[in-house]
């Protein structure tokens, strides 16, 4: 057992000794054979990352990766998580949140974080308590309460508040490494560096999304920090997702448009074919929703609060840092510690995770079976009883929740009566359940199950399931909401025709997804005099229908976005708004919010005009249509004679004038987006996975696919609304506009990224955003030869950036934070998508109030001018590119902004910061729920092909496995080879290298332990030549099935690999000598864990005449 820095050595009789060391050995083989819950318990309680060296003893240090393991890889190698991988041949588990990333391994210097502690930071006791080392279900059963309490007791409110008032502690978000639950994070605001929570009592029951107060330690216990120059391999939480490509996001719905929020620039999958759009997910403006190859971190927007410092620092650091306040001081105390990870401890959970009511999981009757068949039989009429104060355990779906313990006599009745039936396939069904509590005695939180979803393996209980732990609500509109929109048909009435401005002669048009049916943004484009462009956004105006305070506005502000899933969305708003009455429909009119810009030449906003407008579409074009004209495969004569596909046009408009505003338009874009990257903008643009379907919409392979020039045309346009309402609303209500931050990257994370750089001889500067930007072009242009390695080093320079947010402009002290790190401007907004963002909503209102006030002022200016001076008046002094802010801020300015902010609704700073923490949350669990499915959907893919072929590059490398990162998915995976019959590794330290090779010794068992070696064909699928040559020759003709022997398993028959999935890839020989960077083929396969959960396994794909 683990011992803490503070312990002294007890003085032992020889007798003592004698039976302490019979007593260790009795536990190590009760240990060897005892199930995984009781080892669990055991190691999280103790807050230690055990590992079982050859020899089968534990180590009682603490180690979370192979010694000099080479590679870019963050994963901590614990021992216990390693076991559990290896059962279900993958290195990551857990579907539908198939997470990539996790934190930082670090190196811990210090264990006093690990044990109980009183508020001064002393020890309580010298250990933790050790659970019975029995069977993992009589522990839950008997003995899941301690006879002393196992954590502290948190602090009340009152002592919380003073803790936060002297600046002895932190508020801050709780997050749990996926990979290694013994490790959480805490993020506070303003600190750029995490806090590391080693150990189940540091973690004192707190769970993932809690917001905690957390107590520091004194710096000289930090852990030390490990760098990653030698690995390319995943980076910390949830929170590295990167805003600046949420542009792309919109393939939610499919569409390639901008929603800049860099909440995340990875996805790992789009599953509508060809089309990626920018709101959530990508690399530009903000992230692609693609790329959720990054583990779930929920974001909540009281997060801004600021908290307090140990006050050990306000000593410690009181030279240096005089004068500031206690964030200031942690933050200069980091500084001046940057090989050092804090530490600390949790004192209370503030608020509860939402996630607590939301845990998806199975249950683990097979124990409970043999639980209760050894110790509790008796017989009633009906069989088997079921004990009242029984305990039956259930592991959740997402390995960064603990274990729970569910009462029997709790469970539906449809449960209990299939216990008493014993049906073992219990095990294999998804169940719902809610966190109830957690003692301080009790090793194990209680939970209630309230719900079965299905089995797993089955599409729709998974989806279902998914819905369920993202809290999304898939409920039908309520009638109340519905009554708020008008029947059917509808036209505009005449006071809006005669109150807005009139665009209907004007050529306007849409560009989305092929699929898309809530059209909510449409282009046009004038050329003026004198080489300036006046270019029009126009967005429908969703706010004429939602009005403040509705039924129809509280339902959407709980939803707060549309969810995209694949091949089925939940809408914001009922279908009725979306798709007719508030979607921008060619030939028919609509309501609008136009935005029209006069830019010269060179990008510059010459002048620009905002209101609320009537248009009408005159078509909607597709992406693909777009990208023809662009492309100059389509020309007016062909359109107007054989229509080529392309949709039908409205109005008295010709074909022509749609081709010439398209063309304009991209060229116009193109100087828009070359003047914002000179700015100082930051684009992480690579390719992304996405799902090829048949003509049932089942998926059948996946391929790789980039945005073109008619995707970035539209995000151009889009940016440029979305900061220019930003400016006019922080210009009317500075203290009530509702903003978009994305703050500076990790900077830990961004240096370890650019010290592997520049040790594979690739220069970075990542000095600023701008620089950051210019640097990956040069990187971009000397791997011209080797996309795919450009393709992974994009995906991981992603990796630090932090996510984006909604925040009220007044519930900061400053503007200083209010800049979007990603885009390269100090004010940014979300205003083009109001059919499904709820924020967007909101703007629309703010900006609506802005316009009557704007208007109020000039008629009350005019009147007070002499009729000659009237028209040299500046009538858009607010919403223009001339700001008269002493027009703005006198006597009359703030009485007709405050008359126009009640009439529209726009919220007080209490309220919008509310919405904006509620919209956070939302667009986060939004963007789960997509990613979620569309790995379920890669899992179907995968079971239905059996086997997928693909190349993989070596990210990391070390003598028990290798880190993979799989082009073909865009997913890393590890394949361990240590420990495996059949099987020579030799590991050359010197040259990083790794030789893999078949063995003729074989050894049944490991040296020291009773575990088997695990076969060969857990970590490669081996095939002879001639099998291979014969199965290639019957993919050729019909898809009948081939042979193929997999090692250890003689004349195995399989269905004959896809040709698509084959196609071009070479098995490996033995032997196989790897370094780092190296590609390597892998065979993929859908895998359900032991436990339950979905996951695709990866193994070598070899081939070899000696088997």
């Amino acid at each position: 057992m683990m011992r803490g820095a503070a312990d002294q050595p007890v003085v032992e009789d020889g007798v003592d000794k004698e039976k302490k060391k019979k007593s260790r050995r009795s536990n190590r083989r009760s240990n060897r054979n005892s199930s995984g819950l009781a080892s669990t318990s055991i190691s999280e309680i103790h807050g230690e990352a055990t590992q079982t060296p050859k020899n089968g003893n534990k180590n009682s240090s603490v180690s979370y990766s192979p010694t000099r393991q080479q590679g870019l890889d963050l994963h901590p190698s614990n021992d216990q998580d390693q076991e559990s991988t290896r059962a279900s041949d993958v290195a990551f588990s857990s579907m539908p949140t198939m997470h990539i990333n996790e934190p930082d391994l670090v190196e811990v210097s210090s264990m006093h974080h690990l044990l109980p502690t009183d508020l001064s930071g002393k020890i309580v006791s010298k250990s933790c308590p050790t659970p019975p080392t029995c069977d993992g279900w009589e522990y839950i059963n008997e003995e899941c309460y301690a006879k002393s309490p196992i954590f502290l007791p948190h602090l009340s409110r009152e002592a919380v508040n003073e803790e936060l008032e002297k600046g002895f502690a932190f508020k801050a978000l709780f997050r749990v490494n996926a990979h290694n639950r013994l490790e959480a994070y805490c993020k506070i605001d303003g600190v750029q560096t995490d806090v590391l929570i080693s150990g189940i009592a540091a973690q004192n029951r707190a769970v993932e999304g809690d917001v905690v107060l957390v107590k520091v330690d004194p710096s000289s216990q930090w852990a030390k920090m490990k760098g990653l120059v030698n690995n390319l391999s995943l980076a910390e939480d949830g929170n590295m997702l990167s805003e600046a490509n949420e542009i792309h996001g919109d393939t939610y719905k499919g569409k390639n448009k901008v929603d800049l929020g860099y909440d995340h620039v990875n996805s790992n999958c789009t599953v509508l074919p060809g089309e990626l759009h920018y709101e959530d997910g990508s690399t530009s403006g903000e992230t692609s929703h693609l790329q959720s190859i990054e583990p779930t971190c929920y974001n909540y927007a009281d997060g801004h609060h600021l908290a307090s410092l140990d006050s050990t620092y306000i000593s410690s650091c009181s030279q240096q840092c005089g004068g500031l306040d206690a964030v200031e001081r942690f933050s200069a105390t980091i500084s001046l510690n940057p090989s050092k990870r804090p530490t600390g401890r949790v004192l209370a959970i503030i608020e509860s995770s939402p996630r607590r009511d939301c845990v998806v999981g199975y249950l683990n009757v097979s124990k409970w079976f043999n639980y209760r068949d050894g110790y509790k039989k008796e017989t009633t009429k009906k069989g088997l009883f079921i004990f009242e104060q029984e305990y039956i355990q259930l592991t959740p779906n997402d390995p960064k929740f603990p274990k729970m313990m569910v009462l029997v006599k709790g469970l539906p009745d449809c449960i209990k009566k299939r216990l008493e039936e014993s049906d073992a396939t219990l095990e294999m069904e998804l169940v719902a359940a809610q966190i109830l509590s957690w003692g301080e005695e009790s090793y194990f939180p209680q939970a209630h199950v309230s719900r079965v979803f299905g089995r797993v393996g089955e599409v729709e209980p998974h989806i279902n399931a998914i819905l369920y732990e993202n809290a999304v609500c898939c409920t039908e509109f309520s009638p109340e909401s519905l009554s708020c929109l008008p029947s059917v048909p509808w036209e505009v009435p005449p006071e809006e025709i005669n109150g807005r401005k009139d665009l209907r002669n004007l050529c306007i048009f849409t560009i989305d997804p092929s699929t898309a049916t809530d059209l909510d943004d449409a282009l046009s484009i004038e050329r003026l005099s004198d080489g300036i462009f006046r270019v029009g956004v126009h967005v429908a105006d969703v706010s004429y229908f939602v009005l403040p305070d509705t039924a129809l506005d509280i339902e959407a502000q709980l939803r707060s976005t549309s969810v995209y899933m694949f091949r089925r969305k939940i809408p914001m708003l009922p279908s009725l708004l979306t798709e007719n009455l508030g979607s921008l429909n060619p030939g028919v009119d609509r309501l609008a919010f136009s935005i029209f810009w006069d830019l010269n030449t060179s990008g510059n906003v010459v002048d620009r005009w905002i209101g609320r407008t009537v248009i009408r579409s005159s078509c909607k074009l597709s992406h693909k249509n777009a990208q023809d004209i662009i492309d100059g495969k389509i020309d007016a004569e062909s359109l107007n004679t054989t229509g080529h596909g392309f949709p039908q046009l409205y109005g008295n408009f010709e074909w022509v004038d749609v081709i010439r505003s398209i063309i304009c338009l991209n060229e116009v874009s193109k100087t828009l987006k070359e003047k914002r990257f000179s700015g100082g903008a930051l684009q992480l643009e690579s390719s992304k996975p996405v799902l090829l379907l048949d003509e049932d919409g089942t998926p059948y392979d996946s391929m790789l696919s980039g945005r073109k020039d008619s995707n970035f045309l539209v995000e151009e346009f889009m940016l440029l609304a979305n900061g220019t309402a930003a400016e006019v609303i922080c210009r009317a209500y500075p203290k009530s506009a509702l903003l978009r931050k994305h703050p500076a990257p990790n900077i830990q994370k961004l240096k370890e990224f650019e010290a592997f750089c520049k040790k594979h001889g690739l220069e970075l500067d990542t000095s600023s955003s701008g620089q950051f930007h210019q640097s990956l072009e040069r990187v971009r242009e000397k791997l011209r030869d080797d996309s795919v390695l450009f393709s992974i080093l994009m995906n991981y320079a992603a990796r630090p950036m932090q996510m984006a947010s909604y925040f009220c402009s007044g519930d900061l002290k400053d503007n200083v934070d209010w800049g979007h790190y990603g885009l390269g401007v100090p004010l940014y907004t979300h205003f083009t998508s109001p059919l499904r963002r709820y924020p967007d909503i909101v703007v629309h209102r703010t900006l609506a109030a802005a316009l009557d006030a704007e208007e109020f002022l000039w008629n009350h200016k005019r009147k007070l001018l002499k009729e000659n001076q009237r028209d040299e008046m500046k009538g858009r002094f607010l919403t223009g590119i001339y700001y008269e802010k002493d027009a703005i801020e006198s006597v009359e300015g703030r009485e007709a902004l405050s008359v126009a902010a009640l009439r529209h609704g726009v919220p007080c700073i209490g309220v919008l910061a509310n919405v904006a923490a509620h919209c956070n949350n939302r667009k986060l669990a939004s963007r789960n729920v997509k990613d979620a499915c569309d790995k379920l959907y890669m899992w179907v893919l995968l079971r239905k092909k059996e086997v997928l072929l693909s190349e993989a590059r070596v990210l990391g490398l070390g003598p028990r496995f290798m880190s993979i990162y799989i082009c073909k998915l865009a997913i890393e995976r590890r394949i361990y080879y240590d420990e495996v019959e059949g099987l020579k590794v030799e590991w050359l330290e010197a040259t990083s290298t790794l030789v893999l090779n078949l063995s003729t010794y074989k050894r049944s068992y490991r040296r020291g332990n009773f575990s088997k070696f695990r076969p060969l064909e857990d970590v490669a699928l081996v095939t002879r030549p001639c099998d291979l040559k014969e199965e290639r020759c019957m993919s050729e003709g019909s898809a009948i099935e081939c042979t193929a022997t997999n090692v250890g398993v003689a004349d195995l028959t399989r269905p004959c690999l896809d040709p698509i999935s084959n196609c071009g890839i070479d098995p490996g020989v033995f032997p196989m000598t790897v370094h780092l960077l190296s590609t390597i083929p892998v065979a993929l396969n859908a895998v359900v864990g032991a436990d339950g959960p979905l996951d695709i396994g990866v193994r070598l794909y070899m081939s070899t005449y000696l088997r």
